[in-house]
């Protein structure tokens, strides 16, 4: 099923500049690993050695972060919207 991805600004250089991708995926993480065969080099920045989301990158299904929920194994419907989200730090 089709679900969309919102790619931030500092990874947009991935997508050749788009804001919004589309893939097909039933779950969050089919999702991320569709888009990274898609758009090669997203994997690197969105997971660590261990294979484990990086600890400043949010993943929200909705408006939803699915680290309260069911993590990378969140279900996903048609016309799911998925952003990425890093998180920024500072003081």
């Amino acid at each position: 099923m089709a679900v969309k991805i919102r790619v931030p600004g500092a990874l947009r250089q991935l997508t050749r500049g788009a804001p919004v991708v589309e893939v097909d995926a039933g779950d969050v993480s089919q999702a991320l690993r569709a888009l990274n065969d898609k758009y090669p080099g997203f994997s690197e920045r969105l997971y660590d050695d261990q294979g484990q989301l990086r600890q400043f990158i949010n993943i929200y299904r909705n408006d939803e972060d699915i680290r309260f929920g069911s993590g990378l194994q969140t279900r996903l419907q048609e016309n799911d919207d998925l952003s990425i989200v890093p998180a920024v730090a500072g003081g």
